[in-house]
């Protein structure tokens, strides 16, 4: 198999490596190590050196859990929705998109183990399997998640990885093995195609559920602001809306890294900019009935919690919040003059610390003011949850970083596809909405 002179450049970033990548990786390996440290002194002194007791006893890691698995929603369904659309646009970013779901995924059943203190408790969902629990649902359905993500990234990998083993200058075996003897013929290439859409089908309703679930773990529970019946699509918006925004940061880092702005277009930042605009509204439509429900229930303690979000101790991070998530995304990417590259990666990062941050007020203020009679609590992340959250944050750009040091970050075999054939068939599609043409054909791929 070879690859066309165009793409070689896809494949540049495997083959070679600049001084610039080593460093990058030596200060994120330093970074990991600290977290790695923080956590060892954690583990042998205990969850208590955190400060998490009763009734804070969720505090930075359960809001990294909640994040991570968010952003989890940025590749294999907005993917998965790109293919089954058949949105030509999708062939540059489907990649990047999808590795960055397993990663987070990782990451985030990570921060339940941390924050456990002693991992081996997480045994005890499986061992005393309560069905009641949507602690059990959660471990079932982000195992689910995380296996169909992992089939759907290595299925489009199969036949790049072919052409990496064919190259022939790095790791042969390695690649021989992973390329399960593919050779492009019609027969395999119908066969991968079937199975792409088979799980583009499947990992849908399972990425919903993931987060939907992820929800229930607060919702089911009679906490004051926790206890509400639209968690579940109020995740859901807010973890396709963060998983965009770390997209667009992902591409636009390639982009300028590998100079691959042939493939990483404007059209396609501009593209993601509407969608990232959408969601930004729809954040906002969610955030706004929440809170107006609570204000207008009056309900005492759900709203010492209202009021220390709005004006009290927690204020800031809510206001914070609104700015990130809705004033700066829809100043910058209303219109089209700020809709560009840099516009809409700038508006990426407002929105990734905004939704961090709404994981926060969603996680401690509830905690701080509980219902059952403790007294009032006070959280503060101390430096060992703050090291150890640095570490995963360093862990997940360094490992996103060595795999594209192994496979090719933007898809080579989709990008020739769509250039040997999806151009004519968009063309006949298109043309078959047309009155006077012959009615597309609802097949999908035949017209």
């Amino acid at each position: 198999m070879k690859t066309n002179e165009m793409d070689l450049v896809l494949l540049k970033p495997v083959l070679e490596t600049t001084r610039r990548f080593w460093i990058t990786a030596g200060i994120l390996f330093s970074v990991w190590l600290v977290g790695v440290g923080a956590y060892l002194y954690q583990f042998f002194g205990g969850l208590g050196v955190t400060g998490l007791s009763r009734p804070t006893y969720w505090g930075l890691y359960i809001t990294n859990f909640v994040f991570f698995i968010g952003i989890s929603h940025a590749g294999t369904l907005i993917s998965a929705i790109l293919r089954i659309a058949q949105a030509e646009w999708r062939r540059a970013i489907t990649r990047s998109a999808e590795v960055i779901t397993v990663m987070v995924l990782l990451f985030g059943v990570g921060n339940i183990l941390i924050d456990l203190g002693r991992p081996d408790r997480m045994l005890n969902v499986l061992r005393h399997p309560h069905f009641t629990s949507p602690l059990l649902w959660d471990v079932t359905s982000i195992t689910c998640y995380l296996t169909a993500s992992c089939i759907y990234l290595y299925l489009p990998l199969i036949p790049d990885i072919a052409r990496l083993r064919d190259c022939g200058l790095k790791w042969p075996r390695f690649y021989r093995i992973l390329a399960l003897g593919w050779q492009e013929t019609p027969r395999q290439k119908r066969i991968l195609e079937v199975l792409i859409s088979i799980m583009a089908v499947v990992v849908i309703p399972v990425a919903i559920s993931v987060h939907t679930v992820v929800s229930y773990v607060f919702s089911m529970t009679i906490q004051p602001m926790w206890h509400s019946a639209i968690f579940g699509p109020y995740f859901v918006v807010g973890a396709i809306f963060s998983g965009i925004a770390a997209l667009i940061i992902a591409m636009a880092i390639i982009r300028k890294a590998y100079h691959l702005e042939e493939y990483l277009k404007k059209i396609h930042f501009n593209y993601l900019g509407i969608l990232l605009l959408v969601m930004s509204l729809l954040w906002f439509y969610f955030t706004f009935c929440e809170h107006l429900t609570v204000f207008y229930g009056n309900e005492p303690r759900e709203m010492e919690i209202f009021r220390s979000k709005l004006f009290g101790p927690y204020a800031f991070y809510f206001w914070t919040m609104v700015v990130c998530c809705f004033i700066g995304p829809l100043i910058i990417l209303a219109n089209r003059k700020t809709r560009t590259v840099s516009g809409t990666v700038i508006a990426s990062g407002l929105v990734t610390i905004g939704m961090w941050l709404e994981r926060f007020t969603i996680v401690v203020p509830s905690l701080v003011n509980p219902r059952l009679p403790y007294t009032m609590g006070r959280y503060h992340p101390s430096l060992v949850e703050l090291a150890i959250t640095a570490g995963c944050f360093a862990a997940f750009i360094l490992l996103y970083m060595i795999f594209t040091k192994i496979f090719p970050i933007v898809s080579i075999w989709e990008i020739e596809e769509g250039r040997e054939s999806s151009l004519q068939e968009v063309h006949e599609r298109v043309k078959g909405y047309l009155p006077g043409a012959e009615e597309p054909s609802l097949s999908g791929r035949e017209g």
